[in-house]
This record gives structure tokens, C-alpha cells and sequence, in this order.
């Protein structure tokens, strides 16, 4: 897994639009007089989510102004948390969870198409700029495992031929469903239910 690299190409001015800045605000103001600094993960989201999907420098100092707080705690929190993206990403950012339980279930198998279908190399968006993937740590969809996140949508029990109709279906302009791709409802045991089916086993 490659370390999180800062873009060197940095947009000099960030500055929250007007539903950024109102949903900014609203969160802020669920924090005691003195305790607005906690807010700062969640408008460090907010920015991301505003800028196509990662955060500039600019992004960084803007927030740390607006909560009166230090420039280089809001620059560790963005760089200590993996959901935070430093550098652009493409259009459909898939991530790929490759801690144990995935692993263990073929996760590099994952890894392997998205090197073939997406780019040779991680954090390196597609010539058409519509995808980028990296490597990642836990998700915390583990019973589900091998998954990989897909900008904000989870996608699990997967196989590599699974993964390959998703990403066409995307290069199609198709929106893939997100979920269990072996048929699961969330986390449901694999072959149904085999406990607390009748009165004796309740």
C-alpha cells in the first residue's frame, strides 16, 4: 500500500459555496461555545466532497481560519484519516480493501483488474480521466469481504469477473447497484438462516 501523497499542483483560493457554507454552519452549531474545533472532520468531508473529491491545501487553511484553530491540526487530521484524499482522483474512485478478511478472500485478485482495466499503477487516474483506485485499509464491511468502495457506495462479495461488469458497466455510463453481489441482504448469513428458526432454538 503506497503512502498518501499531497498534489503538487495546488489551487491557490478555496472557499466553501453557499451549500457548503450552510451545511458547515448547521454543523458547527451543534458544538458548545469553545468545542468547534471537533467539527473539523466533518468539514474537511464537506470540502472534498465540494472540490470533485479530494482537498487542497487552500481547503486546509480555509477551515482551520474558519474554526480558529491551527492550520497544522487540520492538516494532521487530513493527512492521519484514509478517507481523506490529498490529491486529485477520477470521476469513479474505487478503493480497495486489502486488510485480512479481504485478503484472505481475494482482494488482490481485485487488485489485479483494477490494474488491468483501470491504471498499472495506484493513484494514477485513466487517460479519460474517469477512474482512479488505490489500495486501502479496513472498510469495515469484513463479513462481506472481498469489497471495494466506489466514491461513496459499497460493493461486496465480489469475485474479478464481478468487479469487470462493474467497472464496464460504469465505463458504459451504466450506474452499477451497489451491495452483495452473491445475493446477501447486508450481512445475512451466506446459505440462510440456521438458528433461531423455530421455538426450540429461540
Amino acid at each position: 500500500m503506497s503512502l498518501k501523497k499531497i498534489s503538487k499542483d495546488q489551487p491557490d483560493n478555496f472557499k466553501f459555496n453557499a451549500k457548503s457554507l450552510n451545511n458547515a454552519e448547521k454543523i458547527i452549531s451543534n458544538y458548545p461555545k469553545g468545542k468547534q474545533q471537533s467539527a473539523v472532520m466533518a468539514l474537511l468531508y464537506i470540502a472534498q466532497k465540494q472540490n470533485d473529491n479530494w482537498i487542497p491545501l487552500s481547503a486546509m487553511k480555509y477551515i482551520a481560519k474558519m474554526l480558529n484553530m491551527p492550520y497544522i491540526k487540520v492538516y494532521e487530521v487530513a493527512t492521519f484519516y484514509t478517507m481523506y484524499n490529498l490529491a486529485p482522483v477520477g470521476k469513479y474512485f474505487f478503493q480497495v480493501c486489502t486488510t485480512t478478511p479481504c485478503m484472505l478472500r481475494g482482494a488482490y485478485k481485485l487488485v489485479d483488474v483494477c490494474k488491468r482495466k483501470i491504471s498499472k499503477n495506484e493513484s494514477t487516474i485513466s487517460k479519460d480521466g474517469k477512474y482512479s483506485w488505490l489500495e486501502v485499509e479496513c472498510l469495515g464491511a469484513c463479513v462481506n469481504a472481498p469489497m471495494i468502495q466506489i466514491n461513496e457506495d459499497y460493493f461486496e462479495d465480489l469475485d474479478p469477473q464481478k468487479l469487470e461488469t462493474i467497472i464496464d458497466q460504469v465505463n458504459n455510463d451504466q450506474k452499477p447497484i451497489p451491495g452483495s453481489y452473491r445475493g446477501r441482504l447486508s450481512t445475512e448469513p451466506e446459505n440462510t438462516r440456521k438458528t433461531l428458526l423455530n421455538n426450540k432454538n429461540a
